[in-house]
């Protein structure tokens, strides 16, 4: 089975950022309640926890467990970076790269790719334009997340505010790449939202602060996972 394989799309991946409200137990309860919604709904959610929970995220959930970064650095004298051998020996089965909040050049999302390869780490990179996508897309990432960054924590979803951003990115990666898992994020707050989404072409959607910090995460995943099964 190949490593995008064992990631099935439709995705909504919920990324924990740094918030306190999915820091230490409270992440690994968070990542329960999205891992319980999964299994009953049959629909793929992943978590993207931060560093110091990953391997006791991995070792609490099954569904597929993200890291947020990797840095372009082998093993070595790199003290503060992050190694995608460590991020896989904790758990990780995937990480993201270059989000709006953690930004890398091209050639270093290339050299990361590279690496994220040989520890067998599935990859999912955002970008914020049709022609940065593009670009991206021409490197062979396994997943694209189409996130104007204007917009992320907004409640305002890319879907609704900016549909022919999509399109447009869409269209543009098809050009060079067939086979990417097209996603998109930024102010993806509602199961609307996620319908939206992939009535676009998407394949799944990045979310945070709507699950993160809302008073019922299990309930908002089970309408978003509800909207994803009425569209296949």
């Amino acid at each position: 089975m190949s490593r995008i394989e064992r990631i099935r799309t439709p995705l909504i991946l919920v990324n924990f950022k740094t918030y306190i409200e999915a820091t230490g137990k409270r992440g690994v309860e968070l990542a329960k309640i999205a891992d319980q919604v999964s299994r009953d709904s049959g629909v793929t959610i992943a978590v993207a926890p931060q560093f110091t929970d990953l391997k006791t995220v991995t070792e609490a959930v099954e569904i597929p467990v993200f890291s947020q970064h990797i840095d372009p650095i082998k093993p070595g004298a790199y003290t503060g970076h992050v190694l995608a051998e460590a991020v896989k020996a904790a758990g990780a089965s995937a990480t993201l790269l270059n989000h709006s909040e953690r930004r890398i050049k091209i050639s270093e999302i290339e050299e990361v790719l590279s690496l994220a390869r040989i520890s067998d780490l599935v990859t999912l990179v955002c970008t914020d334009t049709p022609g940065v996508s593009a670009a991206v897309a021409s490197l062979n990432p396994d997943m694209i997340a189409i996130e104007p960054p204007d917009l992320i924590g907004t409640g305002v979803a890319v879907s609704k505010a900016r549909p022919e951003l999509i399109t447009n990115a869409i269209r543009r990666i098809r050009s060079v790449n067939n086979s990417v898992d097209i996603l998109c994020g930024a102010g993806v707050t509602t199961a609307e939202d996620v319908g939206k989404a992939l009535e676009l072409g998407t394949r799944g959607v990045l979310v945070s602060s709507s699950v993160v910090k809302g008073t019922n995460p299990g309930q908002l995943l089970e309408n978003m996972t509800d909207e994803v099964l009425r569209s296949k």
